[in-house]
């Protein structure tokens, strides 16, 4: 008679078991679960959504003088495109938007750099940031029609002032949080001064500096249109703010919402596209995106 322990019995189980066991690993997505992955379309369908409403509402109320269509408001917008109108005064805003844009940059960008090099310069940003970053550039508008007169450089004006604080306090807070080791080897390599900002501290502070930027934007948008609301004619050539001013007096409110979704548009587009194209360019590229 055998002594010899009973063997455990051992059962292989085949792999389509085992997977069944184990739960599905990896599953391929739905044409549907891929379009909601994507930013655009939820974007996209956020503003079909809203479009809806704004339909909706408009029909509800029913009083064309006081909130037209959405389908109206597109009618007007389209009949202004086709005869050049939007367009011309859409452009007219938009050059001398870049004109104080750039300026604005510009002046920022000296500031920022005299104060990352010098103590007094530091001082003297911090000053002028504190002193008229909350002043409404708007409020400036008065002083800017005596000494400038009515055109565009009272335009240009107002804008730099918009954007210039914006872009400085965002700059100088991300040089300010670049860190010491990243200091530490731009000073090892013998940069100083100009080099030592552009290879440095620009790359390592340009989400702070994207940031600036965009705020910049959208404050130098907003207020050329309101700018021009109050005195939108230059050369003879109102931009978009004037086009909404006229068309409120002759009571053309299809066409006042069709400048105001003109200017929504501008700024959408100048948003996703532009700046989200410096993004992927830049911050993704880089790997500083936080």
């Amino acid at each position: 008679m055998s002594t010899t322990a009973a063997q455990p019995r051992i059962v292989m189980r085949s792999d389509a078991s085992a997977a069944d066991t184990m739960g599905e690993v990896e599953r391929k997505l739905g044409t549907l679960e891929l379009l909601w992955g994507t930013a655009f379309v939820r974007k996209a369908l956020i503003i079909i959504v809203l479009a809806v409403i704004w339909e909706a509402y408009a029909r509800f109320l029913d009083n064309p003088l006081l909130f037209p269509t959405f389908i109206e408001t597109l009618e007007a917008m389209r009949e202004r495109i086709a005869d050049g109108t939007i367009p011309a005064r859409a452009w007219a805003s938009i050059k001398i938007l870049l004109m104080g844009y750039a300026s604005g940059i510009a002046l920022a960008a000296t500031l920022t750099i005299l104060a990352v090099n010098t103590r007094i310069g530091t001082d003297f940003l911090e000053t002028m940031t504190a002193m008229f970053n909350p002043l409404p550039a708007i409020a400036l508008l008065p002083l800017a029609l005596i000494w400038f007169g009515l055109g565009q450089g009272s335009l240009v004006f107002v804008l730099i002032h918009s954007v210039l604080w914006a872009v400085a306090l965002n700059t100088h807070s991300g040089f300010l949080g670049v860190s010491q080791t990243l200091r530490m080897v731009g000073r090892n390599y013998g940069l100083k001064g100009f080099a030592y900002v552009t290879r440095i501290l620009v790359p390592a502070a340009f989400p702070s500096i994207l940031t600036g930027l965009k705020i910049g934007w959208a404050f130098a948008w907003r207020t050329l249109i309101a700018a021009e609301l109050v005195f939108g004619v230059s050369s003879g050539q109102g931009g978009l703010g004037w086009f909404i001013f006229e068309n409120r007096n002759n009571l053309e409110i299809p066409a006042v919402f069709a400048g105001l979704l003109t200017v929504i548009v501008i700024g959408l587009v100048v948003e996703n596209l532009v700046f989200r194209t410096v993004e992927q360019k830049t911050i993704r590229k880089w790997g500083v995106s936080s």
